[in-house]
């Protein structure tokens, strides 16, 4: 950002990405829908991230104004959520593969979890978005979890906006009580994964041809 360009002016980008980038990832969830397949994404959402908090994580470490879009990655921010964790690796994969992004970080904290317990998937790229004056790269950064890991995560980040990032022994020990509840609940439902998806399939079908039924009755009346 220069000092001659205006907020408004200078998010412009990050927002048009996240609305693509969205629009982008929900297509993966349709695809294997028409497929018939599982579907390792559950959904998707994605915010710019808003003037004070850039503001507060650039001085927080040490980013002048006019290296934001360099050394900040997550401006334009998205999360990915997935019901098994298995699902996670899929989607970091499919990401991989994409031809309109182009990776340069990722960040395992699932097999490397940090200290608080927080589990997720960090990946960090570059994504070119048309402009007026042609094209601009931006970086984003999305974050891949579970619903579980996103529900601890959640309230994790109330309680650190509450305590300034200071949480009360008490609080630490719960949290990280919770995030082993989580994990527990992950490893759970990855075991019985194929009954679980079966039994969706299952639903799904049933939930499709009572509509077709349904649409067939409505041209008969």
């Amino acid at each position: 950002m220069n000092e001659n360009q205006n907020w408004d002016e200078f998010l412009v980008p990050y927002q048009q990405a996240v609305e693509e980038l969205k629009v982008k990832l929900k297509g993966i969830r349709k695809q294997f829908g028409k497929e018939n397949l599982h579907k390792p994404v559950e959904f998707v959402t994605g915010r710019v991230k808003p003037v004070d908090s850039i503001l507060a994580k650039a001085e927080l470490r040490n980013i002048s104004l006019n290296r934001l879009e360099t050394e900040m990655q997550d401006i334009a921010g998205l999360r990915i959520m997935c019901q098994f964790v298995e699902d996670i690796h899929e989607v970091v994969r499919l990401l991989r593969n994409r031809k309109d992004i182009k990776i340069v970080e990722e960040r395992d904290y699932i097999t490397n979890q940090k200290e608080s317990g927080y589990r997720s998937y960090h990946v960090v790229f570059e994504y070119p978005v048309q402009v007026i004056d042609g094209e601009k790269i931006i970086l984003a950064e999305v974050q891949i979890r579970t619903l579980s890991m996103n529900f601890w995560a959640t309230i994790e980040h109330s309680l650190n906006y509450k305590y300034k990032g200071e949480f009360p022994e008490d609080i630490k020990v719960r949290l990280k009580r919770a995030a082993e509840a989580v994990y527990q609940l992950d490893e759970e439902m990855s075991e019985i994964r194929e009954e679980i998806q079966e039994a969706q399939h299952l639903f799904s079908y049933s939930k499709r041809n009572s509509l077709e039924e349904t649409d067939d009755k409505k041209k008969l009346e």
